[in-house]
């Protein structure tokens, strides 16, 4: 609260320099071109009335006048204008860097979360099963338990580097033929192993190739459904389908969850952005899943899009171009 009155009291003060300099500006134009009426009354008070070319004295020197005014004028107006330009760039990158400092800030918070959450899981159930003697179904559950907590963590790391790589132009991309359906395939057994609350449905078509980073891809994939997961509810169906349209790979991942705001749909793919409704404040996550989804698709030459899914939920698809 005190840091936000801060920067609000210097936003302030930032407003009433600049209404300070444009408020000179104007009085300085007042003041010259009163001068310079007052010197052309003064010309014309030294002009010799009886001289044949006394009335054409007097149209140069008004003409003169006019000049002087809209130079002034035009000056005045340029100077206005630069003023105000570099204002409003100032103020916009100063907002635009307090915006991304607490997009930061929110980050951390929820990075800490996450860290913290799979480490004290995996060495809670390290510590039960070291001091206690479990059945066999009772220690192959924690262990399965602490496994799912590791691949989150790391997910979670891998997502952080590829994330500091991208922005730093530090990946490489390497081009092989992926076979897209068993990618697909891989990822849903997975999911399905590690989240059996929720229901599955896929619709794939075999051995679709494309042309790209097969552990880039990976990650993309992973993040769709993982984010599906978190936003649906359990046991509600998640629905993944694969196919060729209009001569390009089409992949969607429809989920049953509370669906996406307009205006988020702008954001979404931001960087550090997540969903500001109730939904998400319960939900894991960073804010960097979509944001590396939507940079590794622009890597394949694909686009991603996020569409309703009627009547509740969210259709994520991503169209990337056939292996030729």
């Amino acid at each position: 609260m005190a840091k936000q009155k801060k920067l609000n009291t210097i936003f302030i003060i930032y407003w009433v320099l600049l209404a300070y300099i444009i408020a000179a500006l104007v009085w300085w134009f007042v003041a010259l071109n009163k001068q310079n009426k007052q010197m052309a009354i003064y010309k014309m008070q030294q002009l010799n009335t009886t001289s044949i070319s006394y009335t054409k004295d007097i149209q140069q020197l008004k003409n003169q006048q006019k000049r002087k005014t809209f130079q002034y004028l035009g000056e005045g107006i340029t100077f206005f204008l630069l003023i105000l330009a570099g204002a409003i760039f100032i103020f916009r990158a100063v907002r635009k860097q307090l915006r991304f400092s607490k997009e930061q800030q929110h980050f951390m918070m929820a990075l800490t979360h996450e860290l913290k959450t799979p480490i004290a899981v995996a060495t809670l159930n390290l510590e039960t099963l070291q001091k206690r003697k479990l059945e066999e179904p009772q220690q192959q559950k924690l262990i399965q338990n602490t496994l799912q907590e590791a691949n989150r963590l790391n997910s979670l790391c891998n997502n952080m580097l590829l994330s500091s790589q991208i922005d730093a132009s530090n990946y490489s991309l390497t081009n092989e033929d992926v076979n897209l359906s068993e990618l697909l395939e891989t990822s849903i057994a997975e999911y399905k192993n590690r989240f059996s609350s929720h229901q599955f449905i896929k619709n794939i078509n075999e051995n679709n190739f494309i042309i790209g980073d097969r552990m880039l891809l990976q990650i993309a994939v992973n993040n769709l459904i993982d984010n599906a997961i978190k936003y649906s509810p359990k046991e509600s169906e998640i629905l993944i389908n694969l196919f060729v349209r209009n001569n390009q790979t089409t992949l969607q991942v429809i989920d049953k969850g509370k669906g996406i705001s307009q205006l988020d749909k702008q954001k979404i793919f931001d960087k550090f952005y997540r969903v500001g409704n109730a939904a998400t404040k319960g939900a894991k996550g960073t804010g960097l899943g979509l944001y590396l989804t939507k940079n590794i698709i622009g890597k394949h030459k694909g686009n991603i899009s996020v569409t309703d899914n009627l009547p509740n939920g969210s259709n994520f698809e991503i169209v990337l171009p056939l292996s030729t």
